[in-house]
């Protein structure tokens, strides 16, 4: 799997950056009154791979939840998506979720993954073509945040959308509605959009999947420091921060935060930056939605809502959207 923002089993928001754009955001974040980082650079090579051993977590539920639902619920999903469509999934990843789908889609005209990461993107379509060899798979390398182009010879056909994982709630909800409006562009009218959302829920469970009893959400967060240290020429101590998350019921988010351990100053890039004492790094928002929110959403971004599958337990949802 591919980077992607926060437990959003996703693809990033966004390209990976060149040294100095790092510096740049990594100055820009530090310099404001409530320092920051973007989430995009937690997903160097170490990053991913504790991502990859979070969604094992038994804390962390989003993951094998999802899959339940598109298990459980694929023959009627696919059901709503037209015969010889073709299925545009934003920020695909790996194939492991789409396969719920298109062993239900067997008249699927095409398959399009929209990634940032065209090696992997690439790698992932060969792997799918071997295993579904009557399936046209044409990989898109693009950021799914801006508009993009659909693969030559697939326009005036009927076009569906899929964006798992999730990754809705990385986006502050006006962003999240400007993005939904922007696949409601690319996929044209009376396409159908299927997205995972994930839930509100008890605070304890929320706050439980994004900083788990072994430590790894921590390793993972604290990463974005080893990063810097190692690219950008920064000095933080490895002691010098700690993890935190938690659930801003107000904003109906869960927080994640680096913690100074005491009055610092850190240098990057040749800049000293000051941190107080308990002084956090806002490092990344994950909004959980009901399911009457989330739709209120869509269809403010010229979706109507339509059928919502969800696990036994309401952790998670799935909505299909189509476009007005």
């Amino acid at each position: 799997m591919t980077i992607k923002p926060v437990f959003a089993d996703a693809t990033p928001i966004g390209p990976l950056p060149d040294d100095q754009t790092f510096l740049d955001d990594v100055v820009a974040g530090f310099s404001a009154s409530r320092k920051s980082l973007p989430a995009k650079y937690f997903y160097d090579a170490a990053g991913s791979d504790l991502f990859e051993a979070i969604t094992r977590l038994p804390e962390y539920y989003p993951t094998r939840t999802e899959l339940g639902i598109l298990d459980a619920a694929g023959p009627e999903i696919a059901a709503l998506l037209p015969r010889s469509a073709t299925l545009v999934e934003f920020g695909s990843g790996s194939t492991v979720k789409v396969r719920r789908l298109l062993r239900h889609l067997p008249d699927l005209g095409a398959y399009v993954p929209v990634d940032v990461s065209e090696s992997f993107l690439r790698s992932e379509a060969d792997v799918l073509r071997a295993d579904h060899p009557s399936l046209r798979i044409e990989p898109v390398a693009a950021d799914f945040t801006r508009p993009f182009a659909l693969p030559d010879g697939l326009s005036g056909g009927d076009v569906a959308g899929f964006f798992p994982g999730s990754t809705i709630g990385n986006f502050e909800p006006a962003e999240a509605r400007r993005l939904l409006a922007q696949f409601g562009e690319i996929l044209g009218s009376g396409a159908r959009l299927i997205v995972g959302v994930d839930l509100v829920k008890d605070r304890a469970v929320l706050e439980a999947a994004y900083d788990d009893a072994a430590g790894v959400t921590a390793a993972f967060n604290l990463n974005l420091l080893t990063r810097i240290n190692r690219e950008l020429g920064g000095d933080f101590a490895a002691d010098g921060f700690v993890h935190r998350a938690l659930f801003n019921e107000a904003e109906s988010r869960i927080e994640m935060h680096l913690v100074s351990t005491r009055a610092q100053t850190v240098r990057v890039g040749g800049l000293p930056f000051r941190f107080a004492d308990g002084e956090t790094i806002h490092t990344e928002n994950s909004y959980k939605y009901t399911v009457p929110g989330f739709r209120a959403l869509a269809a403010s971004a010229g979706w109507a809502p339509g059928a919502v599958w969800t696990d036994p337990q309401a952790l998670f949802s799935v909505h299909a959207l189509e476009r007005v």
